[in-house]
Parts: C-alpha cells; structure tokens; sequence
C-alpha cells in the first residue's frame, strides 16, 4: 500500500516559488527575497554576497541622483564572424534583451559621500562580464575623463575574462586598459579596483590587479585560470579556500576586504583620502 505519493511540481508552480525564495550557494539557507534585497543581496545567516547587477550596484554605492552614465550607444560587433553552436551576434542580441545593456559594462561619473569620480560596473549577466573591445574602450575613456576633470577611477569587476568571441581582439584589451591606467598613474589620479565574486582570466591579469587600491568582497574568487583546471593541471590537491578573497589578502596580493553594507563608506573615505 502506498500511503504518500510525491507530487510533481509544475513549471508554474517552480517559477512562483523562485520568484519569492532563493537558496544561498554557501550555507543552503532559504531565504525570502525581499529580506535578501533589504540585505543588500546579502545571505543573512553565512554573510555570503550573491552577485548583483551593474545596476543594482550603482545604486549601493553611488550618491542617489549623481550616476550620469556616458558611452551607452558604444555597441559590440562581429569581428572575426565568430561561430560555435550560434554566432556571436545571436548571442549578443540575447544578452542584450536579458540585461537591457549593449555590452557587459557601464562606465559614467557619480559621487560616493560627495566625492567625485569616474566609475565603472561590469555586468556579468552580459556573457559572463567578458572583456571584449567596448568594455576595453569604455575603460580607456573612463580614464581620458579622469584626467580632464582630475578625479579617480573606480572599477568594479566581474568577469569571466577576455572574449573569446572576440579573438584577438579582446586580448588587446588587457595591454590597452592598462597602459591608460598609466597614464592615470603619471598624473598622480588614485584607481581603485573592487573585485567581486567571479573576478578571473584577462580581467586579472591586467587592470583588475593594477590598483592603487586594490580592495575585495568576501570570499570572492579571484584568479587567472580557475581552481578545477589548475587542479587538473598539477594533480594535486590545492589549499582550502585557494583563489578565495581571503586568501590572496593573507598573501598581499589585495589590500583590503569589504563587506558590502560598508563599501560605500569605505570608498568614500579613501576618495576624500585621496582628493587631499
């Protein structure tokens, strides 16, 4: 005799439930969406920082009403007519209607605290945050109007990496952001690089690293080519927490890690340091 029978859960049914909970990645805490939201997308029982949008970031950390954004009709082509199971140019339509954004990045002038600077988001709902050539010219003119107006630059990353859509293109972009970045440098102008959860390939290896200021949230990952494949590679087991925020701190290769109730803040503090 049966006496229970599970019952199956219909598409609808599965969209109203994810659409009022979700599930921490960490602890597997169930957490009521709105309270999340309240937390700055937060996990309240292990503290564990979901990803958010680029714009969803604005609003945490820039003063309400002083994002202006600047190069939004820069726009991503084909330039090498790249193909896997669809071209890149279906998928960038696709990106483009999922986020409402033309490439992985907003770039424009804010405050934070009252102390101007020039700031930068990825997206990583956009391909993955990749670095393909709009992102690398949006940060090449993030810094051109740093200089005019004399104020810093902030990066927020979340990438994958280069653009392999992109091909060679998309690597260019690591030598071209930083060698702006060092014209932001001569002219004695702070950047400040804010790495979140993932931060990996191209983007660190080149301006993600390059800070004046090189700051983290908690346990984001933070690398170069990710712990399975290294793994793999050396066969050998790798150090609990490797390429996790905490770790690359104890190893100086970050300066500091934040929370995201008190990024604001510190950021403010260390643009008015600067502005001194």
């Amino acid at each position: 005799m049966v006496w229970f029978k599970k019952k199956e859960v219909t598409s609808e049914e599965r969209k109203a439930v994810d659409a009022l909970w979700s599930k921490c990645n960490v602890c597997n805490e169930i957490i009521y969406k709105k309270e999340l939201e309240r937390n700055l997308n937060v996990c309240p029982k292990c503290s564990y920082h979901f990803p958010i949008s680029a714009q969803k970031r604005l609003a945490i950390v820039v003063d309400e009403g002083s994002f202006s954004e600047v190069d939004r009709g820069l726009t991503p082509v084909d330039p090498i007519s790249f193909r896997d199971i669809k071209r890149y140019s279906e998928r960038l339509e696709e990106a483009q209607k999922k986020t409402g954004l033309n490439d992985a990045f907003i770039a424009g002038k804010g405050e934070i605290h009252g102390c101007p600077a020039i700031i930068g988001v990825f997206d990583f709902g956009f391909l993955g945050g990749s670095l393909g050539s709009v992102v690398g010219e949006k940060i090449a003119r993030m810094v051109e109007r740093a200089m005019g107006e004399r104020v810093g630059v902030i990066i927020f990353t979340s990438s994958g990496g280069a653009r392999m859509q992109e091909g060679i293109f998309s690597l260019m972009q690591m030598a071209k952001t930083s060698a702006a970045l060092s014209l932001l440098r001569r002219e004695k102008l702070p950047y400040i690089s804010v790495l979140t959860d993932p931060t990996t390939g191209g983007v660190t290896a080149s301006f993600g690293m390059l800070g004046d200021i090189i700051m983290a949230e908690p346990r984001a990952l933070i690398c170069f080519a990710g712990p399975r494949v290294i793994k793999e590679t050396i066969k050998t087991d790798l150090p609990p927490g490797f390429q996790r925020a905490e770790h690359l701190l104890q190893h100086g290769m970050i300066d500091l890690i934040v929370e995201r109730r008190k990024l604001k803040e510190t950021l403010g503090r260390l643009l008015d340091l600067f502005s001194h």
